[in-house]
């Protein structure tokens, strides 16, 4: 399978949810060894970090080959691990606490902070400027993510917009902008770039960005059979990460460049301008850091309390923070 290419922009925004599949290629001896690794990842600004490891050719170095799974947001592929049809992907905190409830996966490291590139983005006709102005409205929301649940269940209570309070449109991220574009909706909880791409063409207007509630740290999860059987392959990934996080700190026009011809590849038009803000707002810097747990808990009290996980997690076995210090030394 291929990424599909779309032609344009409003065909982008509704057909990036297509999967992908691609093998690397140039793989040392040592591969023999490694097991071919069945990566997932998001279309939208949240996994281009992934995107930019797949096409660093840090894997290949090791010895490692890959096939490439591409969807719309990060539940979609958490979704898919839990069916073990992925083996590595990337997305969130509340998707990865869901996952490990519905499936055990397991998180082998922190790769970015992406809080500032989840916003509340109203139509521009609209007038709206605060969350509370959101009651009576209809709100295009992809349910089950964990932008949606962090809204409905965090920051729209905060603004006494309950989720009783609004009309809830479901809806795919890549699928937001024309439909606020097409006024069926009134507003839309979604990340990067589809805020900036709204914004900069006129057709809504960002009131709020998440990282004031919650600077939502995106993790590589695992299928716990992936770790068992292939360890050596996971240390190997989490070496290839620390290769290009320092190209994000030491070389970010090389990562840029990388990053914005995901999206113009498939002949979708965004000016540079508007792709430079929307992958500033991505802080990343891989690792597994201490303040992890502690989220992840006050996190999965949360979805507990909402009924979206039957159960706390045993961090034991949740957190493999023992996999990222073997890479590292």
């Amino acid at each position: 399978m291929t990424i599909k290419h779309a032609l344009t922009r409003r065909q982008y925004l509704a057909a990036t949810g297509a999967s992908a599949l691609a093998l690397g290629l140039g793989a040392e001896p040592a591969a023999a060894q490694m097991a071919t690794i069945r990566q997932g990842y998001q279309t939208n600004i949240w996994g281009m970090p992934t995107y930019y490891l797949l096409k660093s050719g840090a894997l290949e170095k090791r010895g490692l080959k890959f096939q490439e799974f591409a969807v719309a947001s990060g539940n979609l592929t958490m979704q898919q691990m839990v069916g073990r049809q992925v083996d590595l992907g990337t997305y969130a905190g509340q998707s990865f606490l869901i996952g490990h409830n519905r499936g055990g996966l397991v998180a082998i490291a922190q790769i970015e902070y992406v809080g500032k590139t989840a916003q509340v983005v109203t139509r521009k006709d609209l007038n709206i400027t605060s969350v509370a102005g959101l009651k009576g409205k209809k709100i295009a929301n992809q349910v089950g993510s964990s932008v949606a649940n962090v809204f409905v269940d965090t920051i729209g209570p905060k603004y006494g917009v309950r989720k009783a309070d609004f009309q809830e449109i479901r809806m795919n991220v890549n699928d937001m902008v024309s439909a606020m574009a097409a006024k069926t909706v009134d507003a839309m909880i979604n990340v990067e770039p589809y805020n900036a791409i709204a914004v900069a063409d006129g057709i809504g207007i960002s009131i709020l960005d998440f990282s004031g509630f919650d600077r939502m740290p995106v993790l590589m999860a695992a299928t716990p059979e992936f770790v068992d059987k292939h360890p050596d392959t996971v240390v190997a990934y989490l070496k290839a990460w620390q290769q290009v996080a320092a190209d994000f700190k030491n070389n970010p026009d090389k990562v840029a460049d990388v990053i914005y011809s995901f999206f113009t590849s498939k002949g979708y038009k965004m000016d540079r301008k508007t792709f430079a803000q929307a992958l500033a707002r991505v802080e990343v810097s891989p690792g597994f850091p201490k303040e992890l747990q502690p989220y992840l808990q006050k996190e999965a009290e949360i979805l507990l309390r909402e009924k979206k996980i039957n159960a706390m997690p045993d961090w034991k076995k949740a957190l493999r923070p023992d996999l990222w210090a073997k890479a590292s030394s």
